[in-house]
C-alpha cells in the first residue's frame, strides 16, 4: 500500500504536466512565509518543514575521482548560502547530510587508468624502446579519433518529427559538446605530432602528450587485469580529502553528517532486497534492475522532475555509467541498475545475486533513508543531476518505503557556464577551485555567487568576478569610513535627530523590509546585495552632507549591513562592523596585540627626531610619512587615506593594500618615465636647433660648398662654376639668409652672457645626464 508520511497533506497539488505534490501541513506558529523554487512542481512554493522548525536536508556530494572545479563550487557554495540563511536568518533547526560517492564508474576508470599508465611508463623506460611507444601512441590516437567522430555522426542523425522541443534542444547541446571535444582532440593531435617530430623526444614526453588516448587504449586492452580494490580506495580517499580542504578554503560549513557509499554496502544490499520484495525490482544475469513500468502501474509518479518525456539513449547511458553492459538483460530500456554485476577489473562485494557493486542512484536513497528516514524536507543537488539521478533516487526510495513522497522540496543549483558551455571535466573547460583561489579570495567568489540567482545558469567570467570585487571594495570603503567616524567621542557631540538623521533612519527601515522580502522570495540574494548597496550609498551621502553625523545611527546601519553579510558567510569572525580584518579571533595578550603598532610608531618617531635635529628638508619629513603609510602600516593591514587637510585610517587585507601601493607606484613610475622622455625629446630638439643656429649667417653658405663667390655679408654672388645667380636663386638665398640671421640672433639671446658654445655644451651635458637616469 502506498502511504504518505505524517504531516503531509493528503490532497495533493498537481499542476499541468507535473507529478502530484503533497505539501507539508505544519501547524507550528511563527514560521516565516518563505517561498522556494521547488523542482517537483517547477514553481515557487510556500516552504514548510514537516515537523516543527526542524528541517532535514540531504545534498548529493561529490564523486571523488578528480579535483573539484568551480562547477562544484557553484552547487556547494550556493547551498551553503541557503543553509546559512535558513539557520541564521530564519532560525530553522537544520540536519544537513552530504554523501561521498567513493565507488563509481568514473572512479574505477580513472584509478585503473592511472595504474596502467604508471606501469606502462615504467615498462617502456626499462625497455628503452622509444619507437614502440611511438607506434602505440599513434594506434591509441587513431582509436580515440574514430570514437569521437562516431559520436558526432550519431548525434547528427535526425530525430523523429514529433520529438519534444526540450529533447531537440538537449540533442543539439550534446552535439555541440561532442564537436567541441573533437576540436580539442585536434589540438591534442597537433601537439602529439610536434612531440613525435622532435629528434630528442623522450618516452615520458610522448606518453604525457597523448595521455588520455594511451590511457583509454591501455584500459581497453588491460583494464580487466587491475583487481586490487585498494587502488580504487586510495584514489577516492585522496580526492575526498581534497574536496573537504577545498570546501574549508571556500568557507563552506561542514555538514552535520557525512556518509560514504563503500561503508553502506550491506545496507544497500538489504534496501535492494526490500525493493524486490515490494515488487519493484528484478534480478538479471547477476545484476538487479528497477522495474519502471511496474512502479508506474502501481500508481506511483515517475519521472517527477522531468515528467512527460521518454528517457533518451543519452540519458540512459549517463545514468548507467561508462562501464555498463548492453540493455538486453532488462525488461524495458528505461529500467535502471540497482546492483551491477562486477566484471573483471572492477571492485566487487558479495550479495544474494552474486559479486557486484551498487548502482549509482541507489546509494543516495539508502544513505539518506538511513540517517533522515522515510521523508526528507529538502534534497539539493546540481541541475545536471535532475534526471536520471534524482528522479531515480526518489523512485527507489518511494518503492522501498511504499510512500507517495520521499522528498518535499527539491532544490537545484543552476549550471556554471564558461564561454557558453557547461563547465565540466569531460569538456576539459574547467577551472579547479584551487586555481580560482590563486586569483581570487573566498569572499570574492562567495559574493560572485550571491550576486546571481541561485537556481539559474550563470557565467563564470572576468566580468562576474570583477563585479564581485567592486562590491567587496564598496563595502570595505563604507566600513572604513564608518569606523573612522566612530572613533570620535560622540558624548561630546549634540544628540537628538536632525531631519537628515530621521530620513536616514527611515531609509534603514525601508532597506530592512526589502531585504527581508527578498529573502522570503526564493532567497533572492542578488536583490539583497543591491538593497545593501543602496543603503550604503544613502549613508555615504549622509556622511558627506551632515556636518555632525550621528555615531549611533551610522553604527546601527553598519551593524545591520555586517549582520546580513555575516548570514551569507561573507563576514567571518565576531567583529560588530566590517569584514573582520582587525583580528583572527584567537585572542592574545594586550602587549602581543599592540607590539607591532607601537614598534611602527617608535621607529617613525626616531626618524622624525633625527631629521629634526639635522634640520632636514621638509621633503624628507613627507617621505617618512609616505614610507610609513605605504610600507609599515600597509604590512600591518592599515590603509591610510590622505586628503588635503587630514587623513583617515581603515583596516584592510595587507595583501590588498600592498597591491594598491604597488599599482600606485607603477603608475607613478610610468608617469615619471613619460615625463623624462618628454624632457629628453625637448632637449634633443633644442640641441639640434642650437647646433644648426650657432653658425653665423656670414658663414652659413660658405660651409655648404655650393657657391663660387660671396659678398661682405657672406651672401653668394656666383655658382661654383662662376655663373651669375638667377633671380629665383637670389630670392631663395635672400629668404634663407634672413631666416638664418633670425635663428642666430634668437640663439644669441637665449644663450645670454654664457655664450653660444657654453649654452650648447650645457644642453649636451643635461641630455647626457637625463639619458643615464
Amino acid at each position: 500500500k502506498m502511504s504518505c508520511a505524517a504531516g503531509l497533506c493528503k490532497n495533493p497539488v498537481q499542476k499541468d504536466g507535473r507529478a502530484r505534490w503533497y505539501p507539508p501541513e505544519n501547524p507550528t506558529k511563527g514560521l516565516p512565509d518563505l517561498h522556494v523554487h521547488n523542482s517537483i512542481t517547477d514553481d515557487v512554493d510556500l516552504f514548510r518543514p514537516r515537523v516543527g522548525r526542524t528541517v532535514t536536508w540531504y545534498t548529493c556530494g561529490p564523486t571523488v575521482y578528480d579535483a573539484c572545479h568551480m562547477g562544484h563550487a557553484r552547487a556547494y557554495l550556493t547551498f551553503d548560502i541557503l543553509r546559512r540563511i535558513m539557520e541564521d536568518y530564519f532560525h530553522f533547526d537544520l540536519l544537513y547530510q552530504v554523501n561521498i560517492t567513493d565507488v563509481d564508474d568514473k572512479i574505477i576508470l580513472r584509478a585503473r587508468q592511472n595504474k596502467l599508465i604508471k606501469d606502462y611508463t615504467e615498462k617502456s623506460l626499462e625497455s628503452k624502446d622509444t619507437q614502440a611507444v611511438v607506434e602505440y601512441t599513434k594506434k591509441a590516437m587513431e582509436a580515440m579519433r574514430r570514437n569521437l567522430e562516431a559520436k558526432v555522426e550519431k548525434l547528427k542523425e535526425p530525430l523523429p518529427a514529433d520529438t519534444p522541443t526540450k529533447d531537440v534542444e538537449k540533442r543539439e547541446s550534446a552535439l555541440q559538446e561532442a564537436i567541441f571535444k573533437l576540436s580539442q582532440f585536434t589540438e591534442t593531435e597537433n601537439h602529439v605530432h610536434t612531440v613525435l617530430q622532435k629528434e630528442d623526444k623522450t618516452i615520458e614526453e610522448i606518453i604525457q602528450a597523448a595521455r588520455d588516448a594511451v590511457a583509454n587504449q591501455l584500459d581497453k586492452e588491460l583494464g580487466s587485469t587491475v583487481t586490487d580494490r585498494k587502488i580504487y580506495e586510495d584514489h577516492a580517499r585522496r580526492f575526498e580529502r581534497e574536496f573537504f580542504e577545498d570546501m574549508t578554503a571556500l568557507g563552506v560549513k561542514e555538514p552535520d553528517v557525512v556518509t560514504r557509499v563503500t561503508e553502506f554496502v550491506p545496507q544497500i544490499v538489504d534496501y535492494i532486497q526490500g525493493i524486490i520484495d515490494n515488487g519493484f525490482g528484478y534480478e538479471s544475469n547477476g545484476s538487479v534492475y528497477f522495474d519502471t513500468n511496474g512502479f508506474k502501474a502501481k500508481g506511483y509518479d515517475y519521472r517527477k522532475l522531468k515528467p512527460g518525456v521518454d528517457t533518451t539513449a543519452e540519458e540512459m547511458a549517463e545514468g548507467e555509467g561508462a562501464l555498463a553492459g548492453g540493455g538486453s538483460e532488462k525488461k524495458h530500456p528505461n529500467d535502471f541498475a540497482l546492483w551491477k554485476a562486477s566484471k573483471p577489473g572492477e571492485p566487487s562485494w558479495d550479495s544474494p545475486w552474486g559479486a557486484g557493486r551498487p548502482g549509482w542512484h541507489i546509494e543516495c536513497s539508502v544513505m539518506a533513508s538511513n540517517v533522515i528516514g522515510e521523508n526528507l524536507d529538502i534534497h539539493g543537488g546540481g541541475v545536471d543531476l535532475m534526471f536520471p539521478h534524482h528522479d531515480n533516487e526518489m523512485a527507489q526510495a518511494e518503492a522501498y518505503h511504499q510512500c507517495c513522497q520521499w522528498v518535499n522540496y527539491f532544490l537545484h543549483a543552476g549550471h556554471l557556464h564558461i564561454k557558453g558551455l557547461k563547465m565540466s571535466k569531460s569538456l576539459k573547460n574547467f577551472i579547479t577551485i584551487r586555481q580560482a583561489l590563486e586569483e581570487h579570495t573566498p569572499r570574492q567568489l562567495r559574493l560572485m555567487f550571491l550576486m546571481q540567482p541561485w537556481d539559474k545558469p550563470m557565467n563564470y567570467s572576468d566580468q562576474t568576478v570583477d563585479d564581485a570585487k567592486a562590491k567587496e571594495k564598496y563595502f570595505k570603503n563604507f566600513f572604513g569610513a564608518v569606523k573612522s567616524v566612530l572613533r570620535n567621542d560622540f558624548v561630546q557631540e549634540q544628540q537628538g535627530w536632525t531631519p537628515l538623521d530621521r530620513a536616514l533612519w527611515e531609509t534603514l527601515n525601508a532597506a530592512q523590509g526589502k531585504v527581508h522580502g527578498s529573502l522570503l522570495d526564493n532567497f533572492k540574494t542578488f536583490d539583497v546585495i543591491q538593497h545593501l548597496v543602496d543603503l550604503v550609498q544613502e549613508t555615504n551621502k549622509y556622511l558627506t552632507s551632515e556636518a555632525k553625523p550621528k555615531n549611533l545611527l551610522i553604527q546601527k546601519i553598519a551593524q545591520y549591513v555586517t549582520k546580513i553579510l555575516r548570514v551569507f558567510g561573507v563576514v567571518q569572525g565576531s567583529d560588530g562592523i566590517g569584514f573582520g580584518e582587525s583580528g583572527s579571533g584567537e585572542g592574545g595578550s594586550k602587549e602581543e596585540t599592540v607590539a607591532p603598532f607601537m614598534d611602527a610608531f617608535v621607529n617613525f618617531r626616531d626618524q622624525i627626531r633625527v631629521a629634526a635635529k639635522a634640520k632636514s628638508d621638509s621633503r624628507d619629513f613627507l617621505k617618512f610619512c609616505d614610507d610609513i603609510r605605504d610600507e609599515t602600516l600597509a604590512n600591518l593591514g592599515i590603509r591610510v587615506e590622505d586628503s588635503a587637510d587630514s587623513s583617515v585610517w581603515k583596516m584592510d587585507d595587507p595583501e590588498a593594500i600592498r597591491k594598491e601601493v604597488e599599482e600606485k607606484r607603477q603608475k607613478a613610475t610610468e608617469a615619471a618615465e613619460k615625463k623624462l622622455r618628454t624632457k629628453c625629446e625637448k632637449l634633443e630638439t633644442d640641441l639640434k636647433k642650437a647646433q644648426q643656429s650657432r653658425i653665423p649667417s656670414s658663414e652659413w653658405f660658405k660651409d655648404a660648398g655650393k657657391w663660387g663667390s660671396y659678398d661682405a655679408d657672406g651672401k653668394p654672388l656666383t655658382t661654383k662654376e662662376g655663373e651669375e645667380l638667377s633671380k629665383s636663386q637670389q630670392k631663395a638665398i635672400a629668404k634663407e639668409l634672413k631666416s638664418r640671421q633670425q635663428a642666430y640672433e634668437k640663439l644669441v639671446k637665449t644663450a645670454g652672457e654664457k655664450g653660444i658654445d657654453a649654452y650648447v655644451a650645457e644642453l649636451e651635458r643635461e641630455l647626457s645626464e637625463l639619458k643615464l637616469q
